[in-house]
């Protein structure tokens, strides 16, 4: 379930993406290269700003509904992620130290470091 809201995720927000470069701003002709400044389009003269600003947003609630889902899905699992919640603090600290009893003492030279 959770791989698949992901996926659905990653489309949605392509799709968003696409959707926002297609409108056509405010003095901007880039829309007119795909037919939306045109009026004998499919949509009408004034067809394709309506469809594609409601596409956008139908895009951008199915996007935050998926969202929101997710974040429950993940605050619903009940196993650690966290690395450090995994290791066991006394065992990693104790091993391979040894104990300042077993470690016998350095014998004094009688040499002088140069």
């Amino acid at each position: 379930m959770y791989t698949v809201l992901v996926v659905v995720q990653v489309i949605l927000a392509l799709s968003i993406i696409g959707l926002v470069f297609l409108q056509q701003g405010k003095g901007a002709e880039a829309g007119a290269a795909f037919g939306s400044g045109a009026s004998g389009t499919v949509f009408g003269a004034k067809g394709s700003a309506n469809f594609l600003s409601r596409a956008t947003a139908a895009s951008a609630a199915l996007f935050f509904a998926v969202s929101l889902s997710l974040a429950y899905l993940v605050s619903q699992r009940h196993e650690s992620s966290s690395v450090v919640d995994r290791v066991s603090q006394p065992a990693a600290a104790t091993q391979g130290v040894p104990d300042e009893e077993s470690v016998p003492p350095a014998e004094p030279s009688d040499e002088i470091p140069e």
